[in-house]
């Protein structure tokens, strides 16, 4: 397998730098869902301090009042000048980009432009929930093509979907999650050619929510759908929002295939108001000089992976579980344990450990519970016995 380059280790792990009671006195959705007595295991945010570039950017923009409105492409060059060196991918074209809000609100704008109301949108569940809730918000009609049991993209699966969205004559995408959230798959190059091919012969349009681009294990090779032959009339959305904990310092972009420039250009200008600016300059901070950082996260990430494994094998023999190649997520199959469709309601009153339904994953999630590992191995080893004693 490929390996993508990484800086040598050196910066400490900043998945073990923060403390419980410090964490604690933060006011986001992770900490604040729940009595303080559970520890919060669901919602995707990192236990970690900002890396120092992102700080000092961010700090600079504030004492020089630099918080208007967002212009020009710095986050579009450093993300294609982070793609190149991470990815070997020198495609990004700066001028196929365009400032969005947020990755989900992208797609929303994305799928405006490529489908009509009521037309059909390709799901590969168990996915991310909000692909469910934001595409029939946009009078969107979802449409499953579920994962394998291998939780691959089961690609006779995916054309049979394909070919059912286009019978009655009208547009359809494919939402593609890659890499996969929930499962941590990441999607082979061949899997994304082939995935491109037969959007072109069904003549679907394919939208690749890339969010979690980033944050790979080491030795795995994520590949950018863009990257791909045939996906020339495809769009991506990006963020360093996942990769560095910025999903309240809001801002995405969107790429356009080379075949698919004009319908970006399509997208009305006001989107581009929703970014926030410091958002915009903590991303490309992120992107420019915080790949050391990044790294040590990954490390910490490696190591947490492990320890689940160890700990789940040790006192939830019952749960299945196999380590993603990204993401910061644990997919982990309870169905043996008895405790009905939904584990994690049982796990958060019996054990007080919050963790992510898997129902809300749409076709496949009943009995799973996503599990969030970015935080110290502290709170993991106290998270699965806390698990474990909840079943007694």
């Amino acid at each position: 397998m490929t390996r993508i380059p990484q800086d040598p280790p050196g910066d400490p792990d900043p998945l073990r730098a923060l403390t419980l009671d410090r964490l604690r006195r933060r006011t986001s959705m992770k900490w604040r869902t729940h009595p303080a007595d559970v520890l919060p295991l669901w919602v995707a945010e990192m236990d970690v301090p900002l890396a120092e570039p992102v700080v000092r950017a961010v700090t600079e923009a504030m004492e020089l009042g630099d918080t208007g409105y967002p212009a020009g492409t710095a986050y579009a060059q450093a993300l294609a000048a982070f793609a190149g060196k991470r990815w070997g991918w020198d495609g990004l074209a700066v001028e196929r980009t365009a400032i969005v809000p947020d990755v989900m609100l992208g797609v929303v704008e994305m799928l405006k432009l490529v489908t009509g109301p009521g037309d059909p949108v390709i799901v590969n569940p168990p996915v991310y929930p909000p692909f469910y809730q934001f595409v029939t918000h946009l009078d969107r009609r979802v449409v499953e093509a579920p994962l394998g049991t291998d939780l691959r993209i089961d690609l006779e699966v995916l054309e049979d979907a394909f070919r059912r969205a286009v019978a009655g004559g009208g547009r359809a995408a494919h939402l593609l999650c890659s890499p996969h959230n929930p499962t941590g798959t990441v999607h082979t190059a061949e899997e994304l050619a082939a995935i491109a091919a037969l959007a072109e012969r069904y003549g679907v349009r394919v939208v690749a929510d890339e969010i979690h681009a980033p944050v790979v294990a080491r030795g795995v090779r994520f590949v950018p759908y863009l990257s791909v032959p045939g996906a020339e009339r495809g769009l991506s959305l990006m963020s360093a929002s996942k990769g560095w904990n910025l999903a309240g310092l809001k801002a995405a972009l969107a790429l356009a295939g080379p075949a698919a420039a004009a319908d970006l250009a399509r997208m009305p200008e006001e989107v581009g108001h929703g970014p926030s600016h410091i958002g915009v300059i903590a991303h490309t901070a992120a992107l420019r000089d915080g790949t050391a950082w990044l790294d040590a996260v990954l490390t910490g990430l490696d190591e947490n992976r492990r320890l689940l494994t160890g700990l789940l094998a040790a006192h939830l023999p019952g749960v299945v579980h196999h380590p993603g190649e990204s993401t910061y997520l644990a997919w982990l199959d309870c169905r043996a344990l008895g405790l009905g469709d939904d584990p994690a309601e049982v796990f958060l009153h019996r054990g007080r450990v919050a963790l992510s339904p898997g129902p809300d994953f749409g076709t496949g999630g009943a009995g799973h519970v996503r599990l969030n590992l970015a935080t110290s191995p502290e709170v993991i080893t106290e998270a699965v016995r806390r698990m474990a004693a909840a079943l007694t």
